[in-house]
């Protein structure tokens, strides 16, 4: 398939439904008010991409995705359910905003910063660890699977080696690997290349832009904005706690509209754009 073949692929698959809507998302760590009110929405097989700069709640954003962080208001419909309205006063008891935040964690599988590879464990088992004792799928079937992920990304030869065994990009091609083995409907990014050395972050971007063009449902926080500009369907600049501008790539690096995003991107892309 063409890159502009996969474009038109993922528009159409970006056109059929809503995967996930969040609106009105807050969150505070004791007086400092990290989100103050997030409105986003994903649909099957696209890519949002979450940008802006440290600390204005960008992983906040994608540990509440993933039912990591619980916000004190807002709420998270998925298609097929489940809806959480974290809203104080609402009819949804804490037991059961907790249950059904549980079964959201079971639809998304999140890549980290760092790799949080279990130690002791092969590459083989770090893979199988989620799919066959968590949610308790045949192993000769999850082992196949888990092999033909690795042979995929590269990293057949590795199955049996240690985590300290690999380069930090062979590392976290492995937690990528890891989070295709729950079989997830959305895949959450949190800066997965922010802890690799420079001339390791090009072999990661590639296998996360592979997923984005087969049609993967995805939202990625990334300072990497030239992989935003070329794999996003869509891109939400934050700052402060709120989206100050959102919309297609081309609009928000080629004509953004607002002064705050402007002024983020001069910093950012000036250089890149100079090297």
């Amino acid at each position: 398939m063409s890159p502009s073949e996969q474009s038109a692929h993922r528009g159409q698959a970006s056109t059929r439904d809503q995967l996930l809507t969040a609106r009105g998302l807050r969150k505070s760590f004791g007086a400092h008010e990290v989100l103050r009110g997030i409105d986003l929405t994903l649909h099957r097989g696209e890519v949002v991409v979450l940008i802006g700069p440290s600390g204005s709640g960008k992983t906040t954003v994608l540990r509440t995705l993933n039912g990591l962080e619980t916000p004190d208001a807002g709420t998270l419909v998925v298609a097929g359910g489940p809806d959480i309205d974290f809203s104080p006063g609402t009819p949804q008891s804490a037991r059961e905003r907790g249950r059904r935040r549980l079964a959201l964690r079971d639809r998304s599988a999140m890549v980290f910063q760092h790799h949080n590879l279990f130690p002791h464990l092969s590459v083989l088992e770090n893979v199988i660890e989620g799919p066959w004792r968590v949610q308790g799928r045949p192993k000769a079937e999850v082992i196949a699977e888990a092999q033909a992920l690795l042979a995929r990304v590269g990293l057949a030869d590795k199955a049996d080696a240690r985590p300290h065994q690999l380069s930090g990009g062979q590392q976290q091609r492995v937690g990528i690997v890891r989070a295709l083995a729950l079989r997830p409907d959305l895949l959450l990014f949190d800066e997965p290349t922010s802890a690799l050395d420079p001339e390791l972050v090009g072999e990661v971007l590639l296998v996360i832009k592979e997923l984005a063009d087969e049609g993967w449902s995805m939202v990625v926080v990334t300072h990497e904005l030239s992989f935003a500009r070329e794999a996003a369907d869509h891109v939400l600049f934050l700052d402060g706690g709120v989206v100050v501008e959102e919309g297609p790539p081309a609009q928000i690096f080629e004509g953004p509209r607002h002064e705050r995003t402007r002024r983020f991107l001069s910093r950012i892309l000036r250089p890149l754009d100079g090297d």
